[in-house]
């Protein structure tokens, strides 16, 4: 069976970083692109940054030049590395593996960005 796993998040003051990872395990066959999403409380769920398979990336304009989206092929792991980090980046930040026919959805993992 198929398991995402977000983890990395925590509570970080306005200006920090954060790394978050997503593990994924399990065979998935087909993948077209992983994304990050957040979601944070009377929000609605925003897109943050996606990688394609051939590594092409996208990002929020939200995001731009303070996040990175990146993957390990050989780990089968998913990090957004988040610096700069504001109080509108609190969320719930979930991991998307998205294939041909379905999506696979981690748990998500809380990052809140506070004085």
């Amino acid at each position: 069976q198929v398991q995402v796993v977000e983890s990395g998040g925590g509570l970080v003051q306005p200006g920090g970083s954060l790394r978050l990872s997503c593990a994924a395990s399990g065979s998935i066959f087909g993948v077209i692109a992983m994304d990050w999403y957040r979601q944070a409380p009377g929000k609605q769920r925003e897109l943050v940054a996606v990688i394609t398979i051939d590594g092409s990336t996208v990002y929020a304009d939200s995001v731009k030049g303070r996040f990175t989206i990146s993957r390990d092929n050989t780990k089968n792991t998913m990090y957004l590395q988040m610096n700069s980090l504001r109080p509108e980046d609190t969320a719930v930040y979930h991991c998307n593996i998205r294939t041909y026919s379905i999506a696979y959805w981690g748990q998500g993992t809380q990052v809140t960005v506070s004085s």
